[in-house]
């Protein structure tokens, strides 16, 4: 495994050994591909801060998605980690359903949870996240930090920019997201630096039975396979 210098090294301009850095990331990116053709069933990827601990109420709500998800025949996805990803991977794994864990091999904080049926851990944050898109119907986020926020903004951009067809982007928590929302509307969406219609890419909710249930109807009427009719926005 990488330690975190030596994963640094990629970013770098100069002295990279360009070819065995490349060899390095294709393996990750198979290994991946793997693992998501293991599924084998439409699957929801959950994510949120790792920081939470059970008795949060993004965690009982967490495992409560991954209940309902499993049974309805739905695998989980999560980032492999505690907190959020624990409780989602656990509800499912309790519930009888298919838990996935796509991990990321980090100096602090990140560990593999216990409830996994399927698991890579990840040198690179860009393979691991494309697998979370891959391997998914639908996302749902529960309150979290930078990772939380970073994964929130490359699906909408995936969708804005047609790189993935629209599916469902819930949002759970509507005191953590709120404020989020309301500038999107007040900045840009009022400068018109994305449309009307990208706004509309978003679900807010309290409920986690609603979160659940705003994936499961698009999968059922296949919405994610028609493409939006709305012009989109350049994403920058």
């Amino acid at each position: 495994m990488l330690r975190p210098e030596e994963d640094r090294r990629i970013l770098e301009r100069t002295n990279v050994d360009h070819e065995a850095q490349a060899s390095r990331i294709k393996a990750q990116f198979l290994a991946g591909f793997e693992a998501v053709d293991r599924i084998g069933r439409p699957g929801a990827t959950v994510f949120g801060s790792a920081r939470v601990r059970k008795g949060h109420t993004a965690y009982a709500g967490a495992q409560e998605v991954g209940r309902l998800f499993a049974e309805a025949g739905f695998a989980v996805i999560t980032g492999g980690g505690p907190g959020v990803m624990e409780a989602a991977n656990r509800g499912a794994q309790e519930a009888g359903g298919v838990s996935v864990g796509f991990n990321i091999a980090l100096p602090h904080e990140q560990h593999e949870n216990a409830y996994l049926d399927i698991s890579v851990t990840f040198e690179h944050f860009y393979a691991r996240k494309v697998m979370l898109v891959k391997a998914a119907e639908g996302f749902v986020l529960f309150p979290g930090g930078f990772g939380t926020l970073d994964e929130l903004f490359e699906a909408l951009t995936l969708m804005q920019t047609n790189k993935v067809l629209d599916f469902p982007v819930v949002l759970v928590g509507r005191n953590y997201w709120r404020g989020l929302l309301d500038w999107i509307h007040a900045e840009p969406l009022a400068e018109r630096m994305i449309s009307p219609e990208d706004e509309k890419l978003l679900f807010l909710t309290d409920d986690p039975a609603e979160a659940v249930e705003t994936v499961l109807e698009c999968y059922e009427r296949r919405c994610a396979e028609v493409p939006a009719e709305a012009v989109k926005a350049d994403a920058q």
